[in-house]
């Protein structure tokens, strides 16, 4: 029963995905105005690289056919924008994630007909539930560790943001206006954080846009709110004449600070993790020296 379940419930939404791929969806009147009257929305800062290994080539075509019939929810909101800091797309994973899931699924049932080749009966119901099970598990693998890879990126970036910060205030110091202080930090510094700083920035002088514009939609494109707030303090001395070089300046020792304390919190945790080990040993250390004299006692009982 549970089979035939398994069985008719696949094959419907097999049946499902092709109809709505040869008959979309048509939109209603007012989207086909709504996206008339739409205005284009700003290119995205970060740029993800779409190419990838065996598994990202293998599953990319059933992938654009996921995304074409509306299946785009399978890459949650925030594994996107965290894929968006790892510099992956999010097709790129989809196409990993199919690929191992129906690497899992073909696996069991490939296996038990060569054991049934051989000879050896196997319930249909084994290589069934394996194969579902291994296709659950190859979809949600490549979903694992993803988020704390991308929070440790955005530490590095944090770390980046207090010299770019500490440029940014050398620069205004030395009279310079606030779209030109940015641009001359930005090119000072090297690595992929302050890459990220130049890009967004030229593309804000080729859109002809505020510069504090562009720092503010990376900021949100990579997660990282004090790039946010220190779009949003920009703008003050672009807009309204503001100082803001002393706070800037603050900002970037507050950003010291709370890195500092991030690292000592990070340490104090590794230590902990660090006498876990010794303890174990200690009390393994233990049982080898009582384990005899226990032994003697059960034994003259």
């Amino acid at each position: 029963m549970i089979t035939a379940l398994a069985l008719g419930a696949g094959t419907g939404f097999g049946m499902w995905l092709v109809v709505r791929g040869l008959f979309p969806p048509r939109p209603s009147l007012a989207e086909a105005l709504a996206q008339l009257k739409r205005v284009p929305e700003a290119a995205p800062v970060l740029a993800p690289v779409s190419e990838g290994g065996v598994a990202a080539q293998l599953g990319r075509p059933l992938a654009e056919l996921l995304g074409h019939v509306g299946a785009g929810w399978l890459v949650p909101g925030r594994i996107r924008q965290d894929l968006a800091v790892l510099d992956r797309s999010a097709e790129r994973h989809l196409a990993e994630k199919v690929t191992l899931a129906l690497t899992g699924l073909l696996l069991v049932p490939a296996l038990a007909a060569l054991a049934a080749l051989d000879g050896s009966h196997v319930p249909l119901a084994l290589p069934l539930w394996g194969a579902l099970v291994l296709g659950v598990c190859g979809f949600v693998v490549p979903d694992l560790g993803i988020h704390a890879d991308a929070n440790r990126r955005r530490r590095d970036f944090r770390h980046a943001l207090s010299s770019f910060l500490d440029l940014v205030v050398v620069a205004l110091a030395g009279g310079g206006g606030v779209e030109s202080a940015l641009a001359d930090a930005a090119s000072i510094g090297a690595g992929w954080p302050f890459a990220y700083l130049r890009r967004a920035l030229d593309q804000a002088r080729l859109a002809r846009e505020a510069p504090w514009t562009a720092l503010g939609r990376l900021g949100t494109e990579l997660g990282v709110g004090e790039l946010s707030e220190l779009a949003a303090s920009v703008a003050l001395a672009g807009t309204e004449g503001a100082k803001v070089r002393a706070s800037l300046a603050a900002k970037a020792t507050s950003l010291r600070t709370h890195q500092l304390a991030e690292a000592e919190t990070a340490d104090q945790a590794a230590s902990e993790r660090m006498s876990l080990p010794v303890v174990v040993l200690f009390a393994g250390f233990l049982l080898f020296i009582g384990f005899p004299a226990v032994e003697r006692v059960l034994h003259s009982l």
